[in-house]
């Protein structure tokens, strides 16, 4: 906060500083003073944490006392980056005119307002990831949302229920996320308190704003040219964004010349909890390997931002499939092509963060260099892209432009050897300007031109040790030692008496000092406009770089499977219009990277259909690779669909639209639930959402319950699987070994098992997935394994044999005829009540009761034979 507002105490300094704090009441105010960045108050306190500096008091012991904290304006780069990280808004505020123009206080305002979602530094971002800010908007039936990065100028949007709305917040990861003031608690009610979240007034997410806003912007009567205009909700989260970088004096910003439709429909569709387990690009647990760790040989930051987007969205469409897997295939096939375009791409710097510079006018020299050189690599993959037999390489080649007048320009126009700021001078090359090039001569060829005055007076004085240097105190002089000083003529003026000698200046030394001096500051003004004028002149080529950043970063991709797929022995899938998944020797991608030198991983065949094989169950005991089965079937599925190779032998499958797991008993107790009531919600979200071809995997559902419930809640989802009319292909693993009887009464269940082979005292896991179902679990070996004490394993075995014997007569293979019974007695019975009961229950479209009209149908009969 600002110090106490007391109009006889207050400083002009800290009323001014009270003035803009005000205005940026919810921001880190660096207030320049001098050469310092100066913060107080609150802000001081949390930046002297922050930073690691000295926190300090400004009119100790009087009325306006306040807490200071500062460093070196220099230092701001490496200061910024960590009050950022830390969640703050930063509003950096600059002195306005020179210090010395002015007799009263110096004019100062907020040139910048750097926020987590809104930087262009380079410290603060991280090259291989995108710093999105999102916009949500509470819509009447759903919600909006919009994603921006400003610092490469993706603009993107969609709309949807909660649920899709927190998976894309999943998969973008926002580093700030935009909402109305009034949806402050539902916003943490639907998605907890994991983003860094900025209330912004109601007002500013209106229809007619935010269409005017972005019409504005784009220059366009209508959105349509996008195809957004009918994601009204998505438009207004879209114009929120627009309005927040105004108001964080982000203006410059004529790099953002798209905003693109996130379509639900063409993607994948994979909840929070699948992407979780599946540890796609984050994990639960610190320094475990992720797929994205595994696959991600991109050699640019374009390919690397690219490719986790595609993970995030697996295509759905067969033939934009196919058409990756052919450049992959065409990549891998011919490997000097494949080496050429992997060289070249390393040499290109991020083109779409050096191109957003141009547009925002933060870029340096020897950045404008290294778009130069950036582009002139592009030349030679455009040439091998074209000559190339593959007809999507030979569309990305004709697709790139060669930016042949820019980068022409560009060379003709700065040094290679720029400078990193403009400010250092010798960016702009010679020939560029006539007068700036005479200017040069005169403040470069210095030292000939001193070299001639020296050797003339030391020859028509006889000094023979006369020097003529420089100091910032009074300019040029002439030193000469007390030896020669009755040599010195009259005309010359004394300056400065050292121990062994004085300093003179003449008049000469001062006119040429003068035209030196004129001379630099000239250099540095013509050299600034020159840099100005390229720069804009470069914001022309706008669109056509950031095409080539995006067709560079899809080739990246690309390339990166193909890699992959050589190292890693990969083959290509087989995409066919059947609901099937064939999948022989299949691999975990990340797991068999893990293994030590030298240990094979074991493959295992997966075969699911609607018809014949819908639903495997797979029992076997715990650390014997269940898990491992499951999830490695939906990666590889999962990448197929993002157009990579997949870690396999062989495999053939029809495109899979949605992809659910529940693996493990994922606790969520720290938001008040319970371990199986997290279980309940997530199983229950699956069965509510399941398609046709959908891939359903469930590890151990049922456990974090009593064994009887847990077999019995696992039964009948398994039930409700193989009896919905979507049949959906499934993977069901569990060590409820009695749910093998199902296979018995249900035809589209298979039993499979991981084998184990039991030696005398222990027993030995095989990996391999063969059918037929376990018979038990094992669990007292692995405890064994797992370093338990002798005595408690011996009590254990001694309980298992006494409960098994005393359940051995109590099996679930009862079940069916207990219900058969149970039918026998209900139906059969000569009962007016009964009878009436048995027609209420025939008479039922099971497929279209909802859980509701259930319950109340339950109900109904429930209270029917009570009157009984």
């Amino acid at each position: 906060m600002a110090a106490k507002e007391t109009s006889t105490k207050e400083t002009p300094l800290m009323k001014q500083y009270n003035e803009i704090k005000r205005k940026y009441p919810d921001a880190c105010l660096l207030f320049r003073v001098g050469d310092f960045y100066e913060t107080f108050g609150e802000d001081a306190i949390r930046a002297s944490k922050i930073l690691g500096i000295v926190l300090t008091k400004r009119g100790a012991g009087s009325e306006t006392e306040t807490a200071l904290a500062g460093f070196p304006h220099h230092s701001l780069n490496t200061y910024l980056p960590k009050l950022v990280k830390a969640g703050l808004r930063v509003a950096i505020c600059d002195q306005l005119e020179d210090p010395k123009m002015t007799k009263t206080i110096v004019k100062r305002g907020v040139t910048e307002l750097i926020t987590p979602g809104v930087s262009m530094n380079d410290e603060v971002l991280q090259s291989r990831s995108n710093n999105f800010l999102a916009s949500v908007y509470f819509g009447k039936k759903q919600l909006g949302v919009s994603f921006l990065d400003v610092s490469t100028g993706e603009f993107l949007t969609a709309q949807g229920n909660e649920e899709y709305i927190d998976k894309l917040l999943q998969n973008f990861s926002p580093s700030e996320v935009l909402i109305q003031k009034n949806n402050r608690n539902q916003f943490k009610e639907i998605f907890g308190e994991r983003f860094n979240v900025f209330y912004l007034e109601d007002w500013v997410y209106k229809e007619d704003y935010a269409l005017e806003t972005l019409n504005n912007h784009f220059q366009t009567k209508s959105l349509k040219g996008f195809g957004i205009e009918e994601l009204l909700d998505g438009i207004i989260a879209s114009g929120a964004i627009l309005f927040y970088l105004s108001e964080t004096q982000h203006n410059k910003v004529q790099h953002i010349t798209n905003i693109q439709r996130i379509a639900e429909d063409a993607y994948v569709w994979m909840d929070r909890f699948t992407i979780r387990n599946l540890e796609l690009y984050h994990s639960h647990s610190q320094n475990a390997v992720t797929l994205l760790d595994v696959i991600d040989k991109t050699l640019s930051p374009m390919g690397s931002r690219l490719l986790k987007r595609w993970l995030a969205l697996p295509l759905k469409d067969i033939h934009k499939i196919r058409s990756r897997h052919e450049v992959v295939s065409y990549l891998k096939e011919n490997l000097e092509i494949l080496q050429k375009m992997q060289y070249q791409i390393k040499q290109i710097s991020d083109l779409e963060r050096l191109i957003s510079k141009v547009a925002t006018g933060k870029i340096s020299p020897r950045e404008v260099i290294y778009l130069k050189e950036s582009l002139d690599a592009i030349i030679p993959i455009k040439t091998i892209a074209l000559e190339s037999k593959q007809e999507a390489v030979r569309v990305i080649g004709d697709s790139l432009h060669s930016c042949d007048l820019l980068r022409e320009k560009i060379k003709t126009t700065l040094n290679q050897d720029a400078p990193v700021a403009i400010a250092k001078g010798n960016a702009i090359a010679s020939g560029v300007h006539s007068e700036l090039d005479e200017l040069r001569s005169i403040a470069f060829s210095g030292k000939e031109y001193l070299d001639g005055i020296e050797k003339r007076e030391s020859e028509l004085t006889g000094i023979s040790s006369l020097k003529i240097s420089f100091n910032n105190v009074f300019g040029y002089y002439i030193e000469v030692r007390n030896t020669h000083k009755d040599k010195v003529p009259t005309e010359w003026i004394r300056k400065q008496t050292l121990v062994n000698a004085e300093r003179y200046i003449t008049e000469e030394l001062k006119e040429y000092e003068t035209k030196i001096l004129g001379a630099e500051e000239k250099i540095h003004q013509i050299e600034s406009q020159l840099f100005e004028q390229l720069v804009s002149w470069i914001a022309t080529y706008i669109k056509q770089v950031q095409l080539n950043a995006n067709l560079i970063g899809q080739l990246d991709c690309l390339i990166s499977f193909a890699q992959l797929a050589i190292e890693n022995d990969y083959v290509c899938p087989l995409l066919d219009e059947t609901f099937e998944l064939e999948i022989i020797n299949g691999r975990h991608p990340v797991i068999e990277k893990q293994l030590p030198v030298g240990v094979p991983y074991v493959p295992n065949d997966v075969f699911l259909d609607r018809e014949s094989q819908q639903l495997i169950m797979i029992t076997g005991p715990n650390m014997s690779g269940k898990s491992a089965i499951l999830r490695q079937t939906a990666l590889i599925v999962l990448l197929a669909q993002m157009g990579s190779f997949v870690p396999a032998e062989k495999v053939r499958m029809g495109i899979v639209d949605k992809i659910f797991t529940r693996v493990g008993a994922s606790d969520n107790i720290s938001m008040g639930e319970s371990t199986f009531m997290v279980e309940m919600n997530e199983t229950a979200s699956i069965l509510n959402n399941i398609s046709d071809r959908s891939l359903v995997l469930l590890d151990e559902i049922g456990r974090g319950t009593s064994t009887y419930d847990g077999i019995s809640i696992a039964w009948a989802i398994a039930e409700f699987l193989h009896e919905n009319p979507a049949r959906p292909k499934t993977l069901f693993a569990t060590h409820y070994h009695e749910l093998n009887e199902m296979s018995e009464l249900l035809p589209r269940i298979k039993n499979y098992n991981v084998s184990v082979k039991e030696l005398k005292d222990t027993v030995l896991f095989i990996r391999k997935l063969v059918a037929g179902g376990s018979a038990h679990s094992f669990g007292i070996h692995v405890a064994k394994m797992a370093g338990m004490p002798q005595t408690v394993i011996q009590k254990a075995q001694k309980l298992l044999k006494k409960l098994e014997k005393n359940h051995s007569s109590e099996s679930l293979s009862g079940i069916k005829s207990a219900k058969d019974e149970m039918q026998l007695n209900i139906f059969n019975l000569d009962d007016p009540l009964l009878e009436e009961i048995r027609e209420d229950i025939m008479n039922l479209d099971i497929n279209t009761l909802t859980p509701i009209e259930a319950l109340m149908k339950l109900n109904e009969l429930k209270r029917m034979l009570q009157k009984k």
